[in-house]
């Protein structure tokens, strides 16, 4: 590696640090939209129990979705996020 590459790439993660201390601000903020998991699974017809046991969590944490105290992460909410899109693709992919 060039030296002026690492340089640089050493002096990012300083950056990172101050940011994270929160010694600096950040040059940009990315914010997501965490999906209406209430809304996609009245489109799809399907209760609680049923929405939970078709994407693979509990009943409690889909009722924490919708009623906002916890949002989807990762997979959960790729998942989400498509269904919010196309929602006839998911039902047909996952119901068994």
């Amino acid at each position: 590696m060039k030296e002026s590459a690492f340089n640089e790439l050493v002096e990012s993660i300083k950056q990172a640090g101050e940011i994270r201390r929160g010694q600096k601000k950040p040059s940009r903020v990315f914010r997501l939209n965490p999906p209406n998991v209430k809304t996609i699974r009245k489109k799809l017809h399907v209760t609680q129990s049923e929405f939970a046991r078709l994407i693979g969590v509990s009943v409690d944490t889909l009722q924490n979705w919708e009623q906002g105290r916890r949002e989807p992460e990762g997979p959960a909410r790729a998942l989400l996020t498509v269904a919010a899109k196309n929602p006839k693709a998911v039902l047909e992919a996952l119901h068994a």
